[in-house]
């Protein structure tokens, strides 16, 4: 590990996501492994009240979840897991260092993470922090961009964070969902003002300096507000809308790129469900080896031109209706 750049991998894994962590996670360790000198499993295993699926089949799953991490960690010894401490001292040290102020809500009005995701940035042994949702996947599978990605935030002190390409790349040199601006760079590369907390190589300097402390915001709908109430999650928006919109104030970006020849870049499941689980070795294996239909791509999202998910829409649509 002694030629790789001082960057972390940080994953951020709960129970709940142990039927697509079982094959993605393993990909995820072949595609960024050998780029970074540390990789940290940040595993939450704090539950709200009703975490929907956020929280599904928590208690079973734990078990088997603490053991694929260990079993990742001994085949990579640069690797450790870090449980998200949720006492008091920890909880006010990280909402210190990112908010200035002695507390930070666990969830967000959802239910998805607020909390895991500082505690992962902050327990990272390196400012360089590369983290990653424990469900996305990646093609390309260039082994040279991390470095690319370290050398564009040193030459660009306006970019806050990189990301390799939202899906695989197209002919044209556009993207089929986003409308990023094109940015000046040695590959296909694009420019955004926002951040996603699924995504991003982040440089955790420059975000003390220029963008800290954070303000937590509650949501502007009153029947976000309510339904928070509700399910008994804390009533603040998402954390990477916080952050985008501090990046947007101090003038910071995102940029995703391809980087050199192959390249990587990622593609996101939008459901997860019985069909994906079945099939996600088999995708894995089409991803890696760059067999990409071409309706998938330039479209950051699985699509139905990879895998059959209208089954799964029918069932995200029934949920909504009964929410």
């Amino acid at each position: 590990m002694g030629q790789a750049p001082p960057v972390t991998l940080q994953v951020n894994v709960a129970p709940t996501d142990l039927p697509h962590a079982k094959s993605v996670l393993p990909h995820q360790l072949r595609q960024w492994g050998g780029q970074v000198q540390e990789i940290l499993f940040t595993l939450d295993l704090h539950r709200t009240k009703h975490g929907g699926r956020f929280g599904e089949a928590w208690e079973e799953r734990k078990g088997p979840m603490e053991e694929l991490l260990q079993e990742l960690c001994r085949q990579h010894p640069h690797a450790h897991v870090m449980t998200v401490d949720y006492g008091a001292e920890a909880m006010r040290e990280v909402a210190e260092s990112f908010l200035e102020r002695p507390t930070m809500p666990a969830k967000d009005t959802k239910g998805a993470p607020v909390y895991p995701y500082f505690h992962g940035l902050h327990t990272a042994r390196h400012e360089l922090v590369l983290h990653l949702d424990s469900d996305l996947m990646f093609g390309g599978g260039s082994q040279t961009w991390v470095v690319e990605a370290c050398r564009l935030l040193e030459g660009h002190t306006d970019v806050l964070a990189c990301s390799p390409l939202p899906g695989p790349p197209m002919a044209e040199a556009r993207l089929r969902r986003q409308s990023g601006a094109r940015f000046e760079c040695d590959s296909l590369a694009f420019r955004f003002p926002t951040l996603s907390t699924r995504l991003f190589l982040i440089d955790r300097q420059r975000l003390r300096e220029r963008l800290l402390p954070l303000k937590l915001q509650g949501p502007a709908r009153l029947a976000s507000r309510m339904k928070a109430k509700l399910h008994g999650n804390p009533p603040y928006r998402a954390a990477e809308l916080v952050i985008s919109d501090a990046m947007e104030q101090a003038g910071l970006s995102r940029v995703d790129f391809l980087g050199a020849d192959p390249g990587m870049w990622s593609l996101h499941p939008p459901f997860r469900s019985p069909e994906l689980f079945l099939a996600l070795p088999r995708l894995i294996e089409r991803i890696e080896a760059g067999d990409i239909p071409e309706a998938q791509r330039g479209d950051y999202d699985l699509n139905d031109s990879m895998i059959d998910m209208s089954a799964a829409r029918r069932r995200a649509r029934l949920r909504r209706l009964w929410a």
